[in-house]
C-alpha cells in the first residue's frame, strides 16, 4: 500500500493547526487576513454556515489611498479601518482574529491595530 505524503510549507502547517482551534460564529465571525507581495485581503467568515459576511482589500472600489499613507503598512491600516466600518454597519462588534499562518508582525499587525482602533473587539 503506497500513499503520498503531503508536503506543506511552514505557513500552511501553522494555518491548519490554528484552523482546528479557531472558529467563527454568527455572533463572532472569524476575521481572516491574507497578504500577497502587493496587496492585502481581509474577510469576515461565519464558519457555521461557511458564508463570508464582509470583505475588504486594497483592490476594492471603496478603497481610496489616503495622501498620508506610506507603503504597504499604511495600505494595511486603511484596509483594517475599512473592514471594521463594514462589520460595524452590520452590527458585528466582536470578531476572532485569524492571521492565517502569517507572523503577527508588520502588515498583519497593522490590520489588527487599525481594526481595533476603529471599534472591533478581539
Amino acid at each position: 500500500m503506497s500513499y503520498k505524503k503531503e508536503n506543506l510549507t511552514p505557513r500552511e502547517q501553522r494555518q491548519r493547526r490554528v484552523r482546528r482551534k479557531v472558529r467563527g460564529t454568527t455572533e463572532r465571525p472569524r476575521l481572516c487576513v491574507f497578504r500577497s507581495n502587493k496587496h492585502i485581503y481581509v474577510q469576515a467568515i461565519d464558519d457555521s454556515t461557511g458564508a463570508t459576511i464582509a470583505q475588504a482589500s486594497s483592490l476594492d472600489k471603496g478603497y481610496a489611498k489616503p495622501a498620508d499613507e506610506k507603503g504597504k503598512v499604511g495600505q494595511a491600516k486603511t484596509v483594517g479601518k475599512l473592514i471594521a466600518e463594514r462589520l460595524l454597519t452590520q452590527q458585528h462588534k466582536a470578531v476572532v482574529f485569524d492571521r492565517n499562518g502569517f507572523l503577527y508582525h508588520g502588515r498583519i499587525k497593522a490590520v489588527a491595530d487599525a481594526a481595533r482602533e476603529a471599534g472591533l473587539e478581539f
